[in-house]
């Protein structure tokens, strides 16, 4: 049996344990219920015993025992009625029922529909009947099986909860482990690289055409320690976000198509965040590539950096299909994207790196179909 099959397996014995579980709850609970209504039966077929034996002519030897009897009985409500159904006695009714003469009769129909009544012959002729309605504990205990169930179905929440977080943990162990071997794979040919570019520069080469490439060997090992570091906390430092903010927007900007209309807005001067650089570049980077995408290629695109006492606030602002407001969060799900080609997981990356390893906070601040979105990442200050 394969790892899948047995996890399905397992989900799924559990899950019929725990519907079998809620089976026998409900059972015994029926059961209990049963037995304990049949006590309380005995218990007033006790009483009318009591009343019955207090018409005989010898009751000196039994009176003391029938009161005691009479009286055991503090918590289960009766009414007594004869045969013209007139009421001779009540006990343990609450005075705002026996008071009001319309809720009284309203109670005695509820309570004769409850239990089966109990005939009392009285000795020398007549008949009374004792009804009597189901005693506060059988009251709470009817309702016992209702909150077992919730109580079980939560369960069951919590059991599917945990096989999804820990479907969710499989995954990211994956992708962590994708990515590490995505970036080993990367630094065997990028160290021949470096290898081969300086073979060349002793060969007559364009001194240009070396610049170039130096340009992106570095930004090929920049994306191998991004690699490197998914599914590891980063270490985080002291650094200006508004030089980092800068370079990696001038990086993005230079290899765009000049149908973006690029923009950045920052204070002059220093503002110091504890920054990974290499996860934080990766964060514009997908901020800015997901804006290009959602204006097709062609519109403007503003970064700007705010800040207050204790945050800076860097936003992306495009000129994009806009997002609906239902789907603010979703697009940093995932899977989630709306491109006919693509993991879509960019968002998402974003999300882990802000708010996981920076502590930070990424949103959707504003967002209007045909008009554009602003994306909005903040970070506190050192």
């Amino acid at each position: 049996m394969n790892f899948v099959a047995q996890k399905n397996f397992s989900q799924a014995f559990i899950m019929i344990a725990a519907m079998s579980i809620i089976g026998l709850i409900l059972w015994n609970t029926s059961l209990f219920f049963e037995r304990l209504k049949n006590v309380e039966r005995d218990k007033m077929e006790i009483w009318a015993q009591s009343q019955k034996s207090f018409s005989t002519e010898d009751q000196n030897d039994y009176l003391e025992l029938n009161l005691l009897i009479s009286r055991s009985n503090n918590n289960i409500p009766i009414v007594v009625v004869d045969e013209n159904g007139e009421v001779n006695l009540k006990s343990n009714i609450s005075k705002n029922i026996t008071s009001d003469p319309e809720r009284f009769e309203a109670y005695i129909k509820e309570i004769k529909g409850q239990n089966e009544p109990i005939i009392i012959n009285i000795l020398g002729g007549g008949t009374q009947y004792l009804y009597y309605g189901n005693s506060p504990i059988l009251i709470k205990l009817k309702y016992y099986p209702i909150a077992i169930v919730l109580v079980v179905f939560l369960l069951i929440g919590v059991v599917y909860f945990f096989f999804n977080t820990s479907k969710a943990s499989e995954q990211n162990k994956l992708w962590a482990g994708m990515a590490k071997e995505t970036a080993h794979q990367i630094a065997t040919p990028l160290s021949s690289l470096v290898g081969w570019i300086e073979i060349l520069k002793t060969e007559q080469v364009d001194p240009s055409y070396l610049v170039e490439m130096d340009k992106d060997i570095t930004r090929l090992k920049t994306i191998t320690e991004r690699f490197s570091k998914i599914g590891s906390k980063p270490s985080l430092k002291v650094r200006d976000i508004v030089f980092e903010t800068r370079e990696a927007y001038e990086y993005l900007k230079s290899r765009a198509s000049n149908l973006i209309e690029f923009s950045i807005e920052t204070p002059e001067k220093e503002i110091n965040v504890q920054l990974n650089r290499q996860l934080y570049g990766w964060t514009i980077e997908n901020l800015v590539k997901n804006s290009i995408d959602a204006m097709r290629g062609k519109g403007s695109l503003h970064v700007k950096l705010i800040e207050d006492d204790k945050y800076v606030k860097v936003q992306v602002h495009d000129t994009g299909r806009g997002i609906s407001k239902h789907r603010f969060n979703s697009v940093f799900e995932p899977g989630y994207t709306s491109k006919t080609r693509g993991w879509g997981l960019g968002l998402s990356l974003a999300r882990r790196i802000i708010e996981d390893y920076h502590e930070g906070r990424i949103k959707v601040k504003e967002s209007e179909r045909g008009k554009g979105t602003i994306f909005q990442i903040s970070l506190k200050k050192v």
